[in-house]
């Protein structure tokens, strides 16, 4: 009886340790940012599936700049853009917009989308386009049909900006494509962990992020360099 008491002793602390380590890495993950002194300039990536912002609220809260999905593909508007955009700006952010790129439509295609769809008229952080495997379309492009895509969409945008364009990857896509596609600024997705090279504009750290402002989650990043980074980023086209 005693040696099945110590059984079932240990069997309630382990269970008890195997809780607290849980809670332990929950709050870890939640809370982790990096070292601040190192990248004080803090963003946020959103789009509709946000919700309503209270943008005001976002940028009291040490959030500095906010890419916004603008377009995916050769005809979806992120329905919530436009709005976020004028908020955003209005609030006092460095704003940026983003393009899903798709696997299933001409580069060319998807380059019309975005350049309808974003103003050319105001000051911009540069365009970024995402490339990344999740919902995007089944099939995988070879790095070399993805680069012809790519520069197909990156030539007219840039020309309409005025400014060299950043391409986001995932850690997947950065596995899968990095260094064969067109040469351009880095966003890089690294959760919790800092990229694994250095030549990065911004590093998106947290994807369960919380800001005051938005109810749930949000991406979270920051970017490589100070306010002075920041403001030649949005400098206008040249």
């Amino acid at each position: 009886m005693a040696s099945k008491n110590r059984i079932i002793r240990w069997g309630a602390a382990s269970l008890a340790l195997a809780g607290l380590v849980i809670i332990v890495g929950v709050l870890n993950f939640r809370t982790f940012s990096p070292d601040r002194g190192k990248y004080p300039v803090r963003g946020i990536d959103v789009s509709h599936h946000q919700g309503q912002i209270d943008w005001r609220r976002v940028a009291a809260d040490d959030v500095a700049f906010a890419i916004i999905k603008a377009t995916e593909g050769g005809d979806h508007v992120d329905k919530a853009f436009a709005a976020n955009l004028r908020e955003a700006r209005a609030a006092g952010l460095a704003v940026g917009a983003y393009h899903f790129f798709t696997f299933c439509r001409p580069g060319a295609d998807q380059a019309k989308n975005f350049i309808s769809v974003v103003p050319h008229d105001q000051p911009m952080l540069p365009p970024v386009v995402d490339i990344e495997f999740g919902g995007n379309c089944p099939q995988r492009p070879s790095a070399g049909q993805l680069n012809a895509e790519l520069q197909a969409f990156l030539e007219p945008v840039e020309a309409a900006f005025g400014k060299p364009a950043i391409v986001y990857l995932t850690d997947e896509a950065e596995a899968a494509y990095a260094g064969q596609i067109a040469a351009r600024p880095l966003w890089l997705r690294s959760l919790l962990v800092k990229p694994d090279r250095d030549d990065w504009v911004y590093w998106q750290y947290h994807n369960r992020g919380r800001v005051d402002g938005i109810e749930g989650d949000v991406d979270l990043n920051v970017l490589q360099g100070g306010q002075e980074k920041l403001a030649a980023l949005l400098a206008a086209a040249h």
